[in-house]
């Protein structure tokens, strides 16, 4: 066809290698061989004709949402002799029809982001990786930041829920690792910190979290609650960084992580992989970014809570032990998303470990076995119908040897023995050995020896070393004072 523009049909067929007859062909019908096939008639009849116009169209119209299978099923059962195999031509024609006729839908628009611009933060479920820390599944999910412009990302393990600390920390964390401040910070409303909150509980969120916007000199922006696609630009880096980790944990082998420590330093690994990737246009927006402020602010809720006789204080529904000397003093608790620390006055007297409730009716127990077993001492049967008593064992061991010597009768023993055993463990810092000696023990079909353990674990005994003190003579000082007065006689007639 292009040697046809200038030249004759002859002269082009023969250019082309084709026959005159082939040409003048072309010359009468200039359409392609796939376009000159008529289109195929059906080969049998339409099995919805009788049922199209009259009863599906107009459930189309009524539900414009329901799903192909949810027309069949009701075409069905109006109609018991209808063939179930009519369903992929009554999926063809039903998307023809709403191509056509069907309400219209939304429309996403990408965007262009500039540098230093736009930052995003989100909450996103990691429950489908199956951590586990110490061999106990781990409850959790991540907050995840990232830029819109570059990609940077960071995120922070999160063991609560989506709360304004969570993200306070979290978004610090990010911006002090990045080194600079976008302009703008979107989230999805925080919609997880408001829900179910009293009006004045809403207002104080709200007021903290522009605080925390005005401390860095970023605008708060957030999308409309419910629609995703606005927060697009981190909703589809969920997916890519929860890949990246089942990726990295099919390679690393096992799931079983021995420290929230660890795990949390094997986020951080994958997280600055993916930055990696990306170095060169993160350093070109660091170059946008606003300086960070002198120092961060506040990333956790305070309260004053009284620590009471029974040895701690309750804190959302989960009773916490300290030291018993706090008992009758007031406490001031700094709240983060993973621990408490509990300060009298401005003295830090510990750092405890933040519990969750169980359920809606029935709270939860953080126990340090330290802090109680003086007393237990000695009241060693309160440890029967103790409430906290599962929580008090540090180790399986402890709780198994205590149920074994139940199973005997002898609760009086079952108390004192295990008792004495957690004292031990305290007093000699071994309460990892004593577990596994207890575990042996028990393993063999035997109860553990109570003066045998404490043999084996008492300190070691140590040698006094022979020192001798050998005395100077009393003449000696007689000598020294004759040598001080001859001496002070020199210095005097040297100065007349």
């Amino acid at each position: 066809m292009t040697y046809r523009l200038t030249l004759s049909p002859e002269a082009a067929a023969a250019k082309a290698g084709f026959s005159k007859a082939s040409a003048y062909r072309i010359e009468g019908d200039l359409r392609l061989p796939s376009q000159k096939k008529a289109p195929r008639g059906r080969r049998r009849s339409d099995p919805l004709v009788p049922y199209w116009d009259a009863e599906i169209v107009p459930i189309l119209k009524a539900a414009p949402g329901i799903r192909v299978i949810g027309v069949l099923d009701e075409l069905r059962r109006r109609h018991p002799d209808l063939n179930p195999n009519i369903r992929r031509t009554l999926e063809r024609r039903i998307n023809a029809w709403r191509a056509l006729n069907g309400p219209e839908q939304d429309v996403i628009f990408r965007q262009e982001h500039e540098p230093g611009r736009l930052g995003l933060s989100d909450f996103t479920d990691t429950s489908p990786l199956g951590i586990a820390i110490a061999g106990e599944a781990l409850d959790h999910r991540l907050y995840h930041f990232r830029l819109a412009f570059s990609g940077f990302e960071h995120a922070h393990v999160v063991l609560g829920g989506e709360s304004f600390v969570a993200l306070a920390e979290g978004l610090q964390n990010a911006l002090w690792a990045l080194g600079g401040v976008p302009r703008e910070h979107r989230s999805d409303s925080l919609s997880a910190a408001f829900r179910n909150l009293a009006a004045d509980a809403r207002e104080d969120l709200t007021q903290r979290y522009a605080a925390l916007m005005g401390h860095y000199g970023m605008a708060p922006t957030r999308n409309n609650a419910g629609i995703a696609h606005e927060n697009g630009s981190i909703e589809s880096a969920h997916g890519h960084l929860k890949r990246a980790l089942e990726d990295a944990l099919l390679l690393r082998g096992t799931r079983d992580f021995i420290s929230l420590d660890a795990y949390r330093a094997f986020v951080d690994e994958i997280v600055g992989r993916r930055n990696a990737n990306l170095a060169k246009r993160i350093a070109l927006e660091k170059e946008a970014l606003a300086p960070l402020p002198k120092g961060r602010t506040t990333d956790f809720e305070e309260k004053v809570i009284p620590v009471t006789s029974s040895g701690g204080f309750i804190l959302r529904r989960v009773f916490y032990t300290v030291p018993s000397r706090l008992i009758g003093h007031r406490l001031r608790v700094r709240i983060f998303d993973d621990r408490l620390e509990c300060f009298l006055g401005v003295t830090p007297v510990g750092t405890l470990r933040r519990g969750r409730p169980v359920s809606e009716n029935h709270g939860g127990h953080v126990v340090d076995y330290r802090h109680v077993i003086h007393a237990l001492r000695r009241k060693p049967m309160a440890l029967v119908n103790l409430v906290y008593r599962d929580q008090l064992f540090p180790r399986a061991a402890y709780k198994r040897l205590f149920e074994t010597l139940r199973e005997h009768g002898d609760d009086r023993r079952a108390c004192k023995v295990t008792v004495e055993l957690l004292a031990l463990a305290h007093e000699r810092a071994c309460e990892a050995e004593l577990a596994e000696a207890i575990a042996t023990a028990l393993d063999a079909g035997r109860l553990p020896d109570l003066a045998a353990l404490r043999d084996r674990f008492r300190p070691e005994a140590a040698s006094i070393p022979s020192v001798a003190v050998k005395l100077a003579p009393l003449d000696v000082y007689d000598e020294l004072a004759s040598v001080s007065i001859v001496s002070a006689h020199s210095n005097l007639g040297g100065a007349a």
